[in-house]
């Protein structure tokens, strides 16, 4: 028996493994790309909760690049919220020279919550 055969119907080929004909199938090379922790926690998120989404990914090699995607979106979204909010609120540079505490106060509080809308919108949805 060969070692390897090529199906002309699929276009596939075959490799022997004891006494049957298996498929040589292969993943994409995968595009290399860093993934920050909101892709990071979106990855756990699919992981967990959209399996058939995430092997879906896994399969045709997007994964990372959809993660990295991801991430950039998030970020992006999160400094324009933060920066949003700290305009319509009054957190300035002057509040900041005048009073740290307030002004820590009042960026927490603002970094929390837009932490808490790219969560909901991006990550967990």
């Amino acid at each position: 028996m060969e070692k390897q055969v090529y199906d002309e119907k699929n276009g596939l080929w075959y490799e022997l493994h004891g006494d049957y004909y298996l498929p040589c199938l292969t993943v994409p090379p995968e595009e290399q790309r860093p993934i920050g922790v909101w892709g990071q926690w979106h990855l756990r998120y699919i992981r967990q909760h959209r399996k058939a989404l995430y092997t879906q990914l896994q399969i045709t090699g997007k994964l990372n690049g959809y993660l990295a995607d991801l991430n950039e979106q998030a970020e992006a979204m999160f400094f324009e919220l933060v920066k949003q909010l700290a305009a319509r609120e009054g957190v300035t540079e002057q509040l900041k020279a005048q009073n740290q505490m307030l002004w820590v106060h009042r960026m927490n509080n603002i970094r929390d919550r837009a932490m808490e809308a790219v969560n909901n919108d991006l990550i967990y949805a």
